[in-house]
């Protein structure tokens, strides 16, 4: 039987997701995904899979570990001056919940700002998590942005988003 989770503990879990990578604690961030966790950002308002079609971004929990090696790296130039970042989000909707399977869906929108030096970047967007109940506790198994502009040329942003 999976452990079932009230609405405050699913919401939790996207406002800590937030926080840990506007703080920079990228490990622990790291650590609130499953192990076959997913993170895209569709190329089109109606793009339906990362996999069979080109995203944004696309990336399985290794590819996510290579960005933060990346980011830790101080050889990687392009992060210095140093990037910090801002999520301010509404309030997250529970869009599906199945309590057998251990499976829940939110979407969140938000606005990320991303600043570096002089050079500020704001996007908006809605964050759509599914979450899964784990023997570790509940974890983000798909988070998926889906940028209100996706289909625009956008900046270069450093963080996660």
């Amino acid at each position: 039987m999976t452990q079932a989770y009230a609405d405050a503990d699913l919401v939790r879990l996207v406002y800590q997701e937030a926080r840990l990578i506007d703080q920079g604690r990228f490990d622990e961030w790291y650590g609130l995904y499953t192990d076959d966790g997913l993170y895209w950002m569709p190329l089109t308002p109606d793009q339906q899979s990362g996999a069979d079609e080109p995203a944004l971004m696309y990336e399985d929990k290794m590819l996510l570990r290579l960005r933060l090696d990346r980011m830790n790296d101080p050889k990687a130039h392009s992060l210095h001056p140093a990037v910090r970042c801002l999520h301010v989000l509404q309030a997250p909707e529970i869009t599906s919940r199945d309590e057998t399977a251990g499976r829940y869906t939110l979407s969140t929108p938000f606005i990320y700002v991303e600043t570096q030096g002089d050079t500020q970047h704001v996007l908006a967007a809605t964050a759509e998590h599914e979450l899964a109940a784990t023997p570790q506790g509940l974890r983000i198994r798909v988070k998926k942005i889906l940028l209100l502009n996706c289909d625009a040329a956008l900046p270069a942003i450093q963080r996660l988003p």
